[in-house]
């Protein structure tokens, strides 16, 4: 059988060089989802009849040579919140178990005319929010380094699928940190772009002020390619930004040398203390960094706490207003999770709303000052290695700060990347953040930093 190339770029290559055939590579793809998905329910819908179609697609193109650019014929798939024409999309909830939609979200549009394979649809929280669950149509997907450990959330299919080896590249969404969170505990990249550069028309929402849709992959590189093919302004989504598509890859190779980046320690090591293999890792990427020619700073931001409570507030009381008629009509078709977490929701008022919104401009304002000085920004992006999957309960997310929701509030872009490995061989990550709009210079550093430690790098044992 085909062997699967350990990224997406290098898959790419290999293509273009006819060395490689879309279809076996699909084939290869598709018997590795087969094989894996009992263990890991990272699919929720392996679509092995369009994927091969679309693999013979891009397949005749690469023999005329008239590929169309480094996604063609390349296997991926979509987080069940993206809709998917004629294929159901769920997001795994009984509310939309039979919702077929008529037509393709953004994203999978935008992909499906670069030439990529749709092998299947990945698992997520119940929309995107309320989890692990164990009574929604599907279980809760597995940690490929460990299935008695979670992958975090929402978009946890992608993360597990991307790092078993099943997919090259993956759809997620961000609104409190649901891409970053699955990439550091399934030791992959993720980035959440700025708020704004990418169209998330057909995707279904969770919070109108907060969610972004980015590429979840192996490395920053594969990450680079599947946004650039995302990004751009979008006329029928009234959150896309009216700008340039900016150029994501010809600077990837730049490198870091003359930029200024700050370490937040106050995040990961003073207000949610981190593990010493969390705490390693970050030092491990500001010394790479700095050998690499960046200056290093230290950097105070508001504290997380009220991060935290603007951006909860803010969430939750969107998300309330997206699914209240459901909750009113269909309310024990919810996972108990969701349906408590929104019930919980009901109790927040418009002036909590609006302080919170007025909480939240005082929040951006201070880390645009904090970064007047400063390229980038680094901390955590999970305080520890991933938990067994039973010890998360309905509040999880919710006790207390994260580390990860201070910058879906500011709308700005962060690359995570994995920094190593702790207890149990476990993966843990960092976040890698930039001024809004400026995704192509954390792109930059996250790849500057593989790049110095790509023989470092581990595949989960499964």
């Amino acid at each position: 059988m085909t062997a699967i190339p350990g990224s997406l770029s290098e898959a790419a290559r290999l293509i273009a060089a006819k060395a490689l055939s879309p279809v076996e590579l699909t084939r290869a793809a598709l018997a590795r989802a087969e094989a894996l998905n009992p263990r890991l329910h990272a699919f929720l819908r392996i679509t092995g009849d369009v994927a091969l179609r679309q693999a013979q697609e891009a397949e005749a193109r690469q023999m005329t040579g008239t590929l169309r650019g480094a996604l063609d014929g390349i296997p991926v798939a979509h987080k069940d919140i993206y809709e998917t024409a004629g294929i159901p999309t769920t997001a795994n909830s009984r509310i939309l178990i039979d919702h077929v939609p008529a037509r393709d979200a953004a994203a999978v549009a935008s992909w499906a005319t670069a030439g990529a394979v749709m092998i299947g649809k990945l698992a997520t929280h119940e929309f995107a929010s309320g989890g692990p669950s164990f009574d929604l149509p599907w279980p809760p997907p597995r940690n490929p380094w460990d299935t008695t450990r979670s992958t975090a959330g929402s978009s946890s299919g992608t993360g597990a699928a991307v790092a078993a080896g099943i997919i090259l590249g993956g759809t997620g969404s961000d609104t409190g940190g649901s891409i970053r969170l699955p990439a550091a505990w399934c030791g992959i990249a993720g980035v959440k772009p700025t708020y704004g550069l990418c169209s998330r028309r057909g995707v279904l929402p969770l919070s109108h002020s907060m969610d972004t849709v980015g590429p979840m992959a192996w490395t920053v590189e594969d990450c680079a390619i599947l946004l650039q093919a995302m990004a751009g302004h979008d006329a029928e989504d009234p959150s896309s930004a009216d700008r340039p598509t900016p150029d994501l890859l010809s600077g990837l190779r730049h490198g870091v040398r003359g930029l200024r980046i700050g370490v937040v320690r106050h995040f990961h090591e003073d207000e949610l203390p981190a593990s010493p293999a969390v705490r390693a890792g970050i030092e491990r990427l500001l010394a790479v960094l700095r050998g690499e020619g960046a200056e290093i700073r230290e950097v105070t931001l508001p504290p997380l706490r009220e991060f935290h409570a603007a951006g909860w507030v803010a969430l939750m009381a969107e998300a309330l207003a997206i699914h209240q008629p459901w909750l009113q009509t269909r309310f024990r078709d919810y996972g108990r999770i969701l349906r408590e977490r929104l019930s919980i929701a009901a109790l927040i008022t418009g002036a909590d709303y609006v302080q919170a919104q007025r909480r939240r401009r005082e929040l951006c304002d201070a880390v645009a000052a904090a970064m007047r000085d400063c390229d980038l920004l680094i901390t955590a992006g999970q305080p520890a290695e991933a938990p067994p999957i039973e010890s998360l309960g309905t509040w999880a997310t919710l006790q207390g700060p994260n580390l990860t929701v201070p910058f879906n509030l500011t709308g700005q872009p962060v690359v995570s990347v994995c920094t190593g490995y702790g207890e149990g061989g476990l993966p843990v990550g960092a976040q890698i953040v930039a001024r809004p709009f400026e995704d192509a210079l954390a792109l930059r550093a996250g790849h500057a930093f593989e790049c110095a430690t790509a023989g470092e790098r581990r595949r989960p044992p499964i």
